[in-house]
Formats: structure tokens, sequence, C-alpha cells
């Protein structure tokens, strides 16, 4: 992923994206199943960790093996992969990607982490402090991946120097459900000496399948709701593919009606559409991209008029949409407890 990408729409930060940029930017199943898959997928690399010569290994997404002497302290990872690590009890040294806003908070994507206590080696896109990062003394670098085997947020033309200095783990995030990716983030935290039953994993777990379970009931309550899931920006609508979002594909397995696109790019991800013909994609329920410079609802509401035109908006039925969430039961809990009370209280506006 990089400048446009299809699982992210494009950040502003990215002046012609492309598809990695995009990323950078911006039936049901039976419900015993969806939950029983929670954290019990260990993905395409399994987890393979431990060694009995006493060093420490994983096998990531990539299925690739990352080896070091003895579990590694000093980790740096991409933002939301840190706060992914942080709500299962690891603490990352480092990080990069989006951790502060202009004014200086912390941006959404940095979850619970005490961003003042960390070096942040870039805050935006392509932005990877090579020499920083050295002197930390890396044992361990994390990050997502949307298209594999590409790690997320390094820059293509330092990525080779990047791992050349501590091995890589890379989960992925899209073309996978949400719960195998946070299984997977789980698998890595437990190997990393994190205690998966502890009351605060315990607890946001099981927070977790409650909020997916009244989604189900929700979902099948109100039955022939269509949401939409968008990012905009000045130039352009995106209009998600449901199925390439590990959250919004998940969301589907509760239960949950998407709009699909007709005519999304070459590699999926997005539709793109200028503003004077975003009407045709009709839903009762639109979700917005709350990503750092991406558009809000009440900017649209103030430069686009044809947003103001589309049913959902003008029903009021327009909420946020956390597409980059870091991977943890914790971070994502609250995002589907919003998403149910948002159906619940939803009317259908088309037919």
């Amino acid at each position: 992923m990089l400048i446009r990408d299809s699982r992210f729409r494009p950040r502003p930060d990215v002046a012609h994206p492309s598809r990695r940029g995009l990323l950078a930017a911006g039936g049901a199943l039976g419900l015993g199943a969806v939950l029983a898959a929670c954290g019990d997928d260990s993905g395409s690399g399994g987890t393979d960790s431990g060694s009995a010569d006493g060093g420490w290994r994983f096998r990531d997404d990539r299925g690739e093996v990352a080896r070091v002497d003895r579990t590694p302290e000093r980790i740096v990872g991409y933002v939301a992969s840190a706060a992914a690590l942080h709500d299962f009890g690891i603490e990352c040294t480092g990080v990069f990607g989006p951790t502060t806003t202009p004014d200086g908070g912390r941006d959404l994507q940095a979850g619970d982490l005490d961003v003042d206590g960390l070096t942040v080696l870039g805050n935006a896109y392509g932005q990877f402090n090579v020499e920083k990062y050295a002197s930390l003394r890396p044992e361990l670098l994390v990050t997502n991946m949307q298209e594999p085997p590409v790690l997320w947020y390094l820059p293509e033309e330092s990525t080779e120097e990047i791992t050349s200095l501590a091995p890589a783990v890379g989960i992925r995030t899209s073309g996978t459900t949400l719960t195998k990716a946070i299984g997977r983030y789980a698998d890595l935290a437990a190997a990393l000496g994190a205690d998966l039953g502890a009351d605060k994993v315990v607890r946001a777990r099981s927070r977790f399948e409650k909020a997916a379970q009244t989604v189900t009931r929700t979902a099948e309550d109100r039955r022939g709701l269509k949401v939409l899931a968008v990012s905009a920006s000045a130039e352009m609508l995106y209009a998600a593919v449901a199925e390439d979002f590990g959250d919004l594909r998940y969301y589907e397995e509760l239960g949950v009606e998407f709009v699909t696109p007709g005519k999304p790019g070459e590699r999926g991800f997005w539709e793109e559409s200028s503003w004077e013909t975003i009407d045709r994609f009709g839903a009762d329920v639109i979700m917005v991209d709350r990503r750092t410079g991406n558009l809000q609802p009440d900017q649209l509401a103030e430069s686009k008029p044809t947003w103001r035109r589309l049913p959902a908006v003008a029903a009021g039925q327009v909420i946020p949409w956390q597409s980059e969430a870091h991977h943890s039961y914790a971070g994502h809990a609250p995002l589907i407890e919003a998403l149910a009370d948002a159906l619940r209280d939803a009317k259908q506006v088309i037919r």
C-alpha cells in the first residue's frame, strides 16, 4: 500500500497516489462460527514461534520467519501495529506512521498509546528516519500488510536498508477478515511474552464478542438496510468494496448489507467517483473515513451540494468509519458497538 491504495483511499499527504498510497491516505456466517474464529486463526504463516535452541522466531503472513537470539524487547512498529500490541500488553520503543495530529494531539491510529513516550520515526507516508531507527538498536520491526509481501508504510526506496537492521514481521490486514487479523496480532503478542489470559485482554474480547452478537441481531431485525463506506477528498468520493477491507468483510459476515460498487479499480478496494455522479451510490447509512486529512461530514455538507442531496445524508444517517483501526479486541469493540447503534436507529430511505 502506498499512496492511494484500495483499502484506504488517498491520504492528503501524498500528491498523485498509487494504489499503495491510496491505502495509506485514505451471506452471513453463523454467529457461532464467526465468534469461534476470533483469535483462533493462525493466518497464512502460522505462529511457528519459539525455538528449541533458546532463540526466538515468528512466522509472519508472508511466510517468512523472523529470528533473533532472544525474545525481542526493542520493538519498532507501524503506529497501528504498536497500538494493537499495546492492547495485548506489549510495548514498542518506536513508531512510524500517523502518530500525532498537526495540533500535537494523538492521531486516531495511535489508539491508547502514550505517544509522548515513544520515538516517532516519521508521522506521514514516505517519512522514515533510518538513522534514528538504527540508533534505537531495534530487535524487531512490526507492520501491517495490505498487499503482501509489501510491508505497510515502509518507503520503497529504503525498505531494504530498514529490514537489514532488524527482522521484520508483516501481519495481513486486508484481503482477510478482522478476526483473523486480530488473532495474528494476539499470536505475535503471545510470542513476545504477553499474557492473553490477563483480565484486560479477556474483558476486551468479551466486549468485542458481545458487540458482534448485537450487530448480528440488529442486522437481522433491520434486514434491507444498505450501508456504504466511503472516503472523501476535495476531488473525489471513494466507495469501498466491503470484501476487500477486513472490518467491513467481518461486518458482512455478521449480516450487515453493504452497497457493492459496480466499477471498482483493477485491484479492487475502491470505486472512484466525481462529486457530480455520486448519486449512483444509494444507501440508507453512510460510513465516512475518519483518518486525518480526509474530508469529514461537516466539511462535505459545507462544500459539496451533491453530498447534501444523498438520502442518507438528508436523513442524518452518516456515521464515522475508522478504516485503519488497530487490530485488537479493545480497538474494535467500541466501533462495532457504534455500528450496532447506528443500524438500530436508522430508517430505510432508499428502495
